[in-house]
Formats: C-alpha cells, sequence, structure tokens
C-alpha cells in the first residue's frame, strides 16, 4: 500500500471530531452544503458519492482482500452523522463503502423520513435509526424484503450494522387483508444475510416474515413483530442473542398457507442439507410469543412458540421467554446438547386442540439422542423430555383451567399470584438474573418458577405490571445479562 494512501486509512480510523449534515427531499438541493441551512436533497447521491469510505483493492472480493479509500475528500467522514428531514427518500442502498468507524443516517428530531426499502450490503459500520421504511411509499405495491442487511459474493460481505428504532411495514392498516392477501401482499420485514448485525427497537408490522437471521454473532434486541404470515423470528446462525422481543398475531392457516408458522424458528444446514450440521451458542431471552391477541379473528393462526425441529442445537440458553399459542409445540427442540431451557412459561390461548403446548426436547429426526440438557423452574401446560442426562427439576405442569390459581389475569397476564406453588420455589443455580421485566432475581426467598418473579413493592419501588411490564427503566448497563 502507498503510504499517502496508508495515512489516509489511519485519519479515518480515529476522527477528530463527529460533523452532521442534513438531507431534506422536500426543500434541499443537490448543490447545497448539507448544512442544516442548506440541506442536501437526494441521499442515494449523498451515500454513493459524499461519503469518503473504504472499498476493496480489486472485485470480484476474495478473502483476504486490502481495503482501499474511496470517495477520498468528500465530506461526510467516518463518525458523521446524516440527518435526515420528512419527506420521500426513495429505495436506498449502501454498497461497497467499508467504514472506519460508524457512519450514522438517522431522522432528525421531530422528522419522518420514508423510504421504500434499504439494502445495505458489502458495507461496514453504518448505523441506521428511526426510518420508516415500506413499499407502500411507492406504487405498485411490491413483495420484497423491505430491510436487508447482507453479503455479497461479488462485492464482499457486510458487518457491523445496526439498524434501530425503525417502523417497517408491509401497508399501515392490512385489516381488510383476506387470507391470500397476507401470502402472496405481505413483504418480509427484515432480513440478516451478514455478521455482527444489531436489529434494535424496530417496529415490524403487516409481513409475511417478521426478522430473519442467517448471520453469525446476531443481536436481536427489544423489537416488536406486530402481524406476519409465516415466522416472526428465524434464527440461523451461531452466537446469536434474541432478547426482549415481543412477537404476536400470526395469521392464516393452511391453505392458502403451506408454512408451519413459528414465532421463532431455527434449524441447521450441515454437509448432507438440512438437519446434518449444528447451531451454536444461541441464545434466547426474555422474548414475549403470542399466537394471537384476538382468539376470536377469523385469520388466527395455530403458532407454533419456539420450534427448533432439525438440530443439532448446541450451548443454547433458553430462559425467561413466555410463549402464549393454541399450538403443541410451545418450546420444541429435536436434537440438543449441552444447553439449558430455565425458567419460561408455556400456556395455550384456550383449552382446545390443538395444543396443549409443551416443553420439548426429543431426539434428533435421524434418531441421535439429545443429551445434557437442562430443563430447571419452569411452568408449561405439558412436557415431554427425553434424551441422555437431561435434568428436569423444579418445573410445574398445569392445566389451563388450573392457571387461574397460579397467574393474575392467564392466559395474557402470567404475573404470578402471591403464595403460589411457583413463588420462592425455583432453583437458584442457572437461573437468569432478571426476569422477562429485567426485574432483578430473586425478589423473596428463593428465584419464583416462570418467566416473571414476584415483586412486592417496597417503599418508592414498584413493580412492573401488564403482560410486557415496565420497561422503561431498565437495568444499569453493568446489570444487564450478556
Amino acid at each position: 500500500m502507498r503510504r499517502s494512501a496508508l495515512l489516509f486509512l489511519l485519519a479515518l480510523a480515529a476522527p477528530a471530531g463527529a460533523a452532521d449534515f442534513y438531507v431534506d427531499p422536500v426543500n434541499g438541493s443537490d448543490t447545497g452544503t448539507g448544512s442544516a441551512g442548506s440541506p442536501w436533497r437526494t441521499l442515494q447521491q449523498v451515500i454513493t458519492s459524499r461519503v469518503e469510505s473504504r472499498n476493496w483493492a480489486a472485485l470480484p472480493y476474495v478473502p483476504g482482500a486490502t481495503l482501499v479509500p474511496v470517495n477520498a475528500g468528500a465530506p461526510v467522514k467516518a463518525g458523521d452523522t446524516i440527518w435526515l428531514r420528512s419527506g420521500y427518500h426513495g429505495a436506498i442502498t449502501i454498497q461497497s463503502l467499508y467504514n472506519a468507524a460508524p457512519v450514522t443516517i438517522a431522522a432528525q428530531p421531530g422528522q419522518v423520513p420514508r423510504l421504500r426499502s434499504l439494502l445495505v450490503q458489502a458495507a461496514q459500520n453504518w448505523v441506521l435509526r428511526g426510518l420508516s421504511v415500506s413499499p407502500s411509499y411507492a406504487a405498485p405495491l411490491a413483495v420484497i424484503t423491505i430491510v436487508n442487511v447482507r453479503d455479497h459474493n461479488f462485492f464482499g460481505p457486510a458487518w457491523d450494522v445496526t439498524v434501530e428504532g425503525s417502523d417497517v411495514f408491509t401497508v399501515d392498516d392490512a385489516s381488510a387483508w383476506t387470507a391470500d392477501d397476507w401470502v402472496n401482499l405481505a413483504s418480509s420485514g427484515m432480513g440478516v444475510g451478514a455478521d455482527r448485525v444489531t436489529v434494535r427497537r424496530n417496529r415490524v408490522r403487516n409481513v409475511r416474515f417478521g426478522i430473519s437471521v442467517d448471520g453469525a454473532e446476531a443481536r436481536i434486541q427489544e423489537n416488536v413483530v406486530d402481524g406476519f404470515s409465516a415466522d416472526g423470528l428465524r434464527g440461523l446462525g451461531d452466537f446469536g442473542l434474541f432478547e426482549y422481543n415481543r412477537v404476536q398475531n400470526n395469521f392464516v392457516e393452511d391453505p392458502p398457507d403451506a408454512n408451519h408458522d413459528d414465532g421463532f424458528q431455527s434449524w441447521s444446514v450441515g454437509p448432507g442439507g438440512v438437519g446434518t450440521g449444528e447451531v451454536r451458542g444461541v441464545t434466547l431471552r426474555g422474548n414475549v410469543f403470542i399466537s394471537v391477541l384476538d382468539v376470536n379473528h377469523p385469520l388466527r393462526s395455530s403458532m407454533q412458540g419456539i420450534g427448533c425441529f432439525d438440530g443439532f442445537f448446541v450451548d443454547w440458553v433458553v430462559e425467561d421467554n413466555v410463549v402464549i399459542t393454541d399450538h403443541w409445540h410451545g418450546i420444541s427442540f429435536l436434537g440438543m446438547r449441552d444447553s439449558r431451557i430455565v425458567n419460561n412459561t408455556v400456556i395455550d390461548v384456550n383449552g382446545v386442540s390443538p395444543g396443549p403446548p409443551w416443553i420439548m426436547v426429543n431426539p434428533h429426526k435421524d434418531g441421535r439422542h439429545s443429551e445434557n440438557v437442562v430443563v430447571r423452574n419452569n411452568l408449561a401446560t405439558d412436557y415431554d423430555l427425553l434424551g441422555d442426562n437431561i435434568v428436569s427439576d423444579h418445573n410445574i405442569q398445569f392445566t389451563l383451567a388450573g392457571a387461574a390459581g397460579l397467574f393474575v389475569a392467564p392466559p395474557f397476564d402470567l404475573h404470578l399470584l402471591p403464595g403460589t406453588a411457583a413463588v420462592d420455589r425455583g432453583e437458584r443455580e442457572l437461573a437468569p438474573r432478571f426476569d422477562v421485566d429485567r426485574l432483578r432475581r430473586p425478589q423473596g426467598r428463593a428465584v419464583d418458577l416462570g418467566a416473571y418473579e414476584r415483586c412486592v413493592p417496597v417503599g418508592f419501588h414498584s413493580c412492573p405490571h401488564g403482560p410486557r411490564g415496565n420497561r422503561s427503566v431498565p437495568p444499569d448497563a453493568a446489570e444487564v445479562p450478556q
């Protein structure tokens, strides 16, 4: 590498001071300066030509390739923020731009920037925040993956990308959709086909698939998937973290939909295809899966809760999850090893078939045994545990009729009543430090069973309430489980 290029890259790696730039699709100008008083007009043009970044020295990309400067001298540099104002910004692609430090594209406070779609591929260190993204913003309505972060075989991999605080949807109101519409008109919400991608605090609604992850080390946190016709969450990559998400309102039974819908689904892929590999090191923590909020909805589906049927699933942590569904599969693993399923609550939405939902650990479909799994401190309407060294303790099986003696208002408010067999009856070893409401455990003499820790108000300390509780004051960063 030439000395001038090396010095340039070193300068990018340590920006002296972040700058702010502005894009206004209504009142901006492509000949503006990008300042608050003279904003640019076209976001795609800014991304393509006004960001000083890096790209591979030669294409197609090969492992070990070298990054070299692109757009040298452009005004937007690593560490800067591009603020978006209200209006339509189009279909946006970020490609072949590897920043040494994050470049942020965000909604200016009080503004609502609208995008038809967002594609980030072959790129590094981008933060996208506060966007409203929908194919309904440009006719005709197309079926797409609305937000997509992915590697590209020719242009290269992507990594270190964050999408947060955004509204992602097919149409704003799907109440008039038919069953065929949910299958054939719904776009998929968010796709993650790259490593080290964070998807945080987004609202994904009226979609086919919610958030689908193929990449490793994903962080899928505090999102809401509301209204979907296939799977709410998918996690196929190793070392993924799915925590404190809410997935609800699954629509459309078969026919016309042949998909077996899940709140969360995973499967392995190996040399022999599906089910011949391993998915390793995934954590499912504090998620709430509700098949439907309106049990009388004519299009409601019998969603499988956490459905992992083609292992092996190795070194998984499944804790503090709530599954409220009308199916047998509440939390199911076929082929699990060296893992734990602790402090979850699983309940049926009604007392009729399908169901009641179970917590299941069974052999792989090819007959290989599950082994070394701890199932502890759970509350569920059924259990089906079979394998080698499957440790099952401090669990309670209850009927839907008996749920009224355990919970505040089953099936949707599953906070514990005082003095029940679930309060102060858990095993502390392997129990999570916080419950689904992020309330510290234990509150009493011992850890409670299920996803909710029974809280007793003391002084000015109030208790969480409702199906998600009070999440406005999370634990200190040092206390949040990693």
